[in-house]
């Protein structure tokens, strides 16, 4: 979304929003267009294309905010897991757990007293903690995710924003151009209607 913006005669005091630019209202099409050096078409052409690009986005945002909100649920439920095995530490009962091997294959399996939990942290990664050590990694994980979906959903109204005034833009400059091609339809019509 780097191309270059023709400035308008209204907007926004936010030029953009990690990295999105900021969609201009454009108050006079008239001067927007001789301003612009643009024609009717040629604005038509780049907003359309502006929409464009920020469909793409919405649609790359929209991904990400299904991934942090399928995270965090896993993130708290790996929480209690490990907030469980800290209740059970020193009492000498186990725990038996079902767990998932692969998609749609589950085990059983019978957890003894344990001072350390091992965190599947990407990649094919996995990695042994203590409980608080765990419990604290967890803890952060949670927060930043929640933290990234607050900032992605500002994001996303942002976006929403600037797809609805490039709506209306378009509609504006595409109503500016009917009407033009109308009054020079007209202007011939009623000199000849004039001379005769």
């Amino acid at each position: 979304m780097s191309s270059s913006s023709p400035s308008g005669s209204g907007g926004d005091d936010l030029s953009e929003r990690r990295g999105i630019p900021a969609a201009k209202f454009i108050q006079d099409v008239e001067t927007y267009l001789s301003q612009s050096g643009f024609d009717s078409n040629s604005a038509l052409a780049f907003h359309q294309e502006r929409l464009q690009q920020y469909k793409v986005v919405e649609m790359k945002l929209l991904a990400q905010q299904r991934d942090l909100q399928a995270k965090i649920p896993d993130i708290e439920k790996c929480l209690e897991v490990v907030a469980t095995l800290e209740a059970r530490k020193g009492t000498g009962e186990s725990l038996l757990a079902d767990f998932e091997v692969s998609e749609g294959i589950y085990s059983r399996a019978c957890i003894e007293d344990t001072d350390s939990v091992c965190l599947w942290l990407g990649a094919n990664v996995m990695l042994e903690y203590s409980c608080e050590e765990a419990t604290s990694l967890l803890k952060n994980n949670l927060e930043n995710a929640k933290a990234s979906l607050e900032v992605l959903v500002a994001d996303l109204q942002f976006l929403r924003d600037q797809v609805t005034v490039t709506q209306v833009t378009i509609a504006r400059i595409y109503n500016y151009d009917v009407h033009q091609r109308r009054v020079k339809q007209v202007t011939p019509t009623a000199i000849a209607a004039a001379d005769a």
